[in-house]
């Protein structure tokens, strides 16, 4: 009865920084990417907190659209999906293997990529349910020789149930003959476990990429991660997409509220090591989002931010370094006051603080932007 009462007699607190989902746009790229592949299942990437956007909150997005299975990193972040997704979760990284015996086998599956854990998963029998990861060329973890590896290890693969084979493209974003060698060496890796008797529903190569530059029809599965999120693979490459993969909408939108205004005169610096002097009279906006929170260093004296502000919306240049957990921002001498919004990273395309442009101004790819949002930020899904 106390721990009632508290919940509505404790403070309310009010988030300064806010990571906003928008669920729509999520579905739309999942049913985009399902369309691109239309005879293959999408498994959705959830690991490194769902590229930032929040594990939680991305499973319960993803259980309003067909996608039979998610895939995860680890172990821990297994636990969070099984108790928000209604289906079932791939388990994509090796784990120790004290691990797989706390693991929910009735909704999981397993990534194989050698015989000690196949060894080990043997002992739970057909309960278990594996992918065999073949190193297809990529050349950084896998079977490399799946022939050898079937006739060493027959006796254990005969005790599980093998639902899968898979590999990643090392080179999918870029024209490169390594893709069509990965390809065919894939092939001919299913060919074989298939010969030895062996026939797993889910044959899964393509991550974003490979949804739009494979097209075999023995591939049953495609793993998307960035595109999901609504972010074109392809955007930078020599193969650049913009306009055919224009569809895919970037979901994620990251707020903070200015928690403190500075009137500054002409010569003064500002933060850290005096990289940034005021050239005329100017107002010093600073929002509580720092490198801590995933604002990249990087970024400083150099990225502008949207102000949501009582004198009009406007860019902001940040001025000075990049702090811990503060960031300030040049704002001009127009009206901007304490509590107005900020938008650090914007789910507009065009916008100078897209993730795809700031990603540019610093020579980074959008996934180091992405990971970096701190999880004890505040997700909302915006149905």
């Amino acid at each position: 009865m106390i721990n009632y009462l508290r919940q509505f007699l404790k403070p309310k607190y009010e988030t300064l920084n806010i990571i906003e989902i928008e669920a729509k746009k999520i579905i739309a790229n999942f049913n985009y990417l399902k369309k691109r592949q239309g005879s293959a299942e999408i498994f959705p990437v959830l690991k490194s907190n769902a590229y930032g956007h929040g594990l939680k909150e991305m499973c319960l997005i993803i259980n309003k659209t067909s996608a039979p299975m998610v895939a995860v990193d680890s172990f821990p972040e297994a636990q969070i999906v099984w108790s928000f997704f209604k289906r079932k979760v791939l388990i994509l990284s090796e784990m120790p293997l004290r691990a797989y015996d706390y693991c929910d086998f009735r909704r999981t599956e397993f990534v194989v990529y050698d015989d000690e854990t196949l060894k080990h998963l043997a002992r739970y029998g057909k309960r278990a349910k594996i992918h065999l990861f073949v190193n297809s060329g990529m050349n950084r973890e896998g079977i490399k020789d799946i022939k050898k590896f079937i006739r060493n290890n027959k006796k254990y693969l005969d005790k599980v149930e093998i639902t899968g084979l898979c590999s990643h493209l090392a080179s999918a974003d870029e024209r490169s003959i390594l893709n069509q060698a990965q390809e065919d060496e894939f092939i001919k890796a299913l060919e074989i476990l298939q010969a030895a008797n062996y026939y797993p529903r889910w044959v899964h190569l393509g991550n974003s990429a490979g949804v739009f530059k494979l097209n075999n029809n023995l591939l049953t599965a495609y793993r998307p991660g960035l595109a999901l999120y609504g972010y074109d693979p392809l955007s930078d490459s020599e193969e650049s997409s913009f306009e055919k993969n224009s569809a895919l909408q970037p979901a994620l939108r990251v707020k903070s509220k200015i928690v403190s205004v500075q009137k500054l005169s002409p010569g003064e610096t500002v933060s850290y090591n005096e990289s940034y002097r005021t050239a005329k009279e100017t107002n010093i906006a600073i929002i509580p989002f720092g490198y801590f929170e995933g604002l990249d260093r990087r970024l400083s004296n150099k990225a502008e931010l949207l102000i949501l502000g009582i004198g009009g919306h406007r860019y902001a240049q940040i001025a000075g370094k990049v702090c811990m957990n503060l960031t300030c921002l040049d704002a001009g001498i127009k009206d901007v006051a304490k509590g107005d919004w900020v938008i650090v990273i914007s789910d507009k395309k065009e916008n100078r603080n897209s993730i795809l442009n700031l990603s540019r101004l610093i020579n980074a790819i959008p996934y180091e932007l992405l990971v970096r949002l701190q999880s004890n930020i505040k997700r909302e899904i915006i149905w």
